[in-house]
This record gives C-alpha cells, structure tokens and sequence, in this order.
C-alpha cells in the first residue's frame, strides 16, 4: 500500500501506478456530483454546467451554509453510495473526462470498463466523517444546477489534503471490493465448516 498526493489538473501519468488499496490525498477542484445530475447528463443530454474533465467529482449531498455576503461555507459533507451511480458512471467518464471518482461501498463492471479505458480511479471515503471532510474544503467557488436542492446542486470547490481516500479501482479495471469478496467468501466458507463441527449436536 502507498500512499499518494494528486494535484488537479491530473493526468493519466499521475495515476497510472496507483492501485486498488493505494491511499490518495486530493488537492484542488473536487464537485459534488450525483444522482440527478448523472441523469440530466446521461439520459437527458444536458451538458454538465462544470468542467470536471482531468478533476475529481464526489459522490455526496453536502450540507451548505449561505452566507450573508453571498458565499456559500461547508458544514458536511459525506459521501453517498457509488453503487447508485453505476448505471451512469461509465458514460459519465466518456463524456466527461473525469479522472477521480469519490464515493461510498464499491461499483460494478461498467465503473471498472470506464477506469481502465479512459484512464480513471474511483476511491472510497470512509463513512461517519463528514463534518471532518467538510473541513478540508477550502473554498466553495461555485454552485451550479442549484435548482435541484442541496444535495443534488453541483457544488465546485477548492479542497486540500481531501482524504484519506482508498483506492477501489485503478486504471487496470482491478476491483478492491470484488477481490475481497473472493477472499471473505473463502474464509466463510472454512468458517461455517469449522462452527458446524462445534454445533453439530444441536437438533
């Protein structure tokens, strides 16, 4: 396991060593990107009012503040489940350009097509710390599709050292959560045989 600091702009070469399990620390532009938004992109043909190509997007419905002057501060922000975003996902990075997808749990085969063709990582945030993610927002610089709520606006902000972010697939398509389901299966399996014999006087 390594552990790696990406600066937006990133490029493929910024990321073509770093591997399932590998930790990444962000810096620069990350947008809270979500449900609807994958939608009106995807299936709606609405161009994303964001230019996320070579940046990050979370997977995450933030809670904001707004300001007297006009600003807009960070209170929380945790991630939502990938998995919601998957039927998307793959289109969105063609059309897109994105090259880290941060969310929550693990993604399927399209999310794997999409990182290993167009160069991109999805990374995993730890649940339960979004008033310390909030934190590491710097800046909220702007807030497009704002039509849509809170958490489904497109909230575009200036972050630092945003993580620690787990890498759950890389640019090979390798997928960390369907590897270790392999591995937890097996384990289960000699499990279950194991407690069997201990319980096997039970009727």
């Amino acid at each position: 396991m390594k552990t790696y600091h990406l600066t937006t702009p990133i490029s493929d070469d910024d990321i073509k060593d770093i591997r399932i399990g590998d930790i990444v620390y962000l810096n620069g532009s990350l947008t809270t990107c979500r449900d609807v938004a994958h939608r009106r992109l995807v299936e709606e043909h609405r161009p994303l009012p964001v230019d996320v190509r070579n940046k990050a997007i979370l997977h995450a419905g933030p809670i904001i503040k707004a300001n007297d002057d006009g600003t807009y501060e960070m209170v929380a922000v945790g991630p939502t489940t990938s998995m919601r975003m998957e039927k998307f996902e793959e289109e969105f990075v063609k059309q897109t350009g994105v090259k880290l997808i941060v969310g929550k749990g693990g993604m399927d085969p399209g999310t794997q097509r999409a990182c290993k063709k167009y160069k991109a990582l999805h990374l995993v945030y730890p649940a339960g710390n979004a008033v310390y993610a909030a934190l590491k927002v710097q800046k909220i610089v702007d807030a497009q599709w704002k039509d849509l709520g809170m958490p489904e606006t497109l909230w575009s902000c200036e972050v630092k050292d945003y993580g620690p972010l787990i890498v759950s697939i890389d640019t090979n398509g390798d997928n960390l959560f369907e590897k270790n389901k392999v591995i937890f299966n097996e384990r289960k399996e000699k499990e279950i045989k194991r407690i069997q014999k201990q319980v096997s006087f039970i009727k």
